[in-house]
């Protein structure tokens, strides 16, 4: 199991950036994959973005591809999310996830993500 805990979440202008970070401790040894999920009040945890061990490649929602980009340490400790040109849509509650087994098909899978984070609110607003 691993411990996931965010931060770097706020209040924020339309246009705005911010960059959430998510600490990971426990088996992270065993992670084979971490991503970034979001929640908005009265709607579905959506997927946002998500990276894979053994791999650069990183994985995007449309809604957030070329303004968000997640990124990791080396040793699968933390995991960044790199948010600009922030808009209203973008406001919820953002949430870190990890798991030691999920597939390729299944990284944007909500119920396939078997850690996660407490959560951390971005709001963006004027």
């Amino acid at each position: 199991q691993v411990q996931l805990v965010e931060s770097g979440g706020g209040l924020v202008q339309p246009g705005g950036s911010l960059r959430l970070s998510c600490a990971a401790s426990g088996r992270t040894s065993s992670t084979r994959a971490m991503g970034w999920f979001r929640q908005a009040p009265g709607q579905e945890r959506e997927f946002v973005a998500a990276v894979r061990r053994g791999t650069s490649v990183t994985y995007y929602a449309d809604s957030v591809r070329g303004r968000f980009t997640i990124s990791r340490d080396n040793a699968w400790n933390a995991l960044y999310l790199q948010m600009n040109s922030l808009n209203v849509e973008d406001t919820g509650v953002y949430y870190c996830a990890a798991d030691p087994t999920i597939i390729l098909a299944n990284m944007r899978n909500t119920r396939e993500y078997a850690d996660w984070g407490q959560g951390t609110q971005v709001t963006v607003s004027s």
